[in-house]
């Protein structure tokens, strides 16, 4: 139901659901990782840098017994969902706004023979459809910014935690170095008139009552990141004939061209904020 997606949720929604936008990101970004990577070498293979990301926040919750539960909240084609299903061996769930992503997820998690540990539910993390203290752990990576409602997706984290639960996440975010019209190309890209920051979302975690468990920045990885997808896209643009159409890329590309511009004038952060809920 459109009904229950605030209109940031929804332009995202609308954008993620577009074949144009499925076939870029599931042929160019990785199609089981599609967020930022952390690179050893410049020339690191998207999706190896990807998976780094995601083992590294893995071995941040430290030891989950098969009997927790987790929610990946803004799970895309879910690479994650099914790397901490592998890793724990516990119940994951992926709750993600995009349909189309959700069905790919599905297919992928049937194949790899792990449909009986996760489950994959159509929603949105800015009003999530679980009970009060329903998970051990709720992951995020590089998808609140599709948000303008950040302070309301970590209360719901919050609520639907245990006590003693963990909140980790990744996002792309401002420094708050730069002025708006700094900014501006960027946010044009996600449609909104801000982005969080390490400083915002530590305050509206501890507001919450949260304990800082980690703050770790990363930032220079994103701009590797989208200069690394911007290569790839160039590269690999003419196997996209019939996937992606041409007004799609190009506006892909000068959007990729923005970020690293954006990032390399100081504008930008990245890295990962880790919490606790009290027990």
């Amino acid at each position: 139901m459109t009904s229950s997606y605030s209109q940031a949720a929804q332009i995202a929604r609308d954008y993620y659901n577009s074949e144009d936008a499925d076939n870029f990101y599931f042929h160019i970004w990785g199609g089981e990782d599609i967020h930022i990577g952390i690179y050893e070498t410049p020339d690191d293979d998207v999706a190896l840098a990807s998976r780094r990301t995601t083992t590294l926040l893995a071995d941040a919750l430290g030891t989950l017994p098969t009997t927790a539960r987790i929610l990946d909240i803004g799970s895309g084609y879910g690479g994650s969902t099914r790397a901490l299903a592998k890793r724990f061996g516990c119940s994951v769930t992926a709750l993600n706004l995009s349909e189309r992503e959700n069905a790919r997820n599905r297919a992928a998690t049937a194949q790899a023979g792990l449909a009986h540990l996760i489950d994959v539910v159509d929603g949105s993390f800015e009003a999530m459809p679980f009970e009060p203290a329903s998970f051990d752990a709720v992951w995020s990576i590089d998808a609140l910014l599709h948000s303008d409602k950040r302070n309301a997706v970590l209360a719901e984290a919050y609520r639907v935690l245990k006590p003693g639960g963990q909140l980790i996440f990744t996002d792309p975010m401002e420094s708050g170095q730069c002025t708006a019209a700094q900014l501006a190309p960027v946010l044009a890209r996600i449609h909104l008139d801000s982005m969080g920051s390490f400083e915002n979302y530590s305050r509206a975690a501890q507001a919450l009552g949260f304990e800082t468990l980690q703050t770790r920045d990363l930032t220079p990885h994103l701009i590797r990141h989208y200069a690394r997808i911007r290569e790839d896209l160039i590269a690999n643009a003419p196997s996209l004939e019939g996937k992606v159409s041409q007004p799609f890329i190009a506006n892909a590309l000068a959007g990729l061209d923005h970020w690293v511009r954006a990032g390399n004038a100081g504008c930008l952060a990245w890295g990962i904020q880790h919490f606790r809920k009290p027990s």
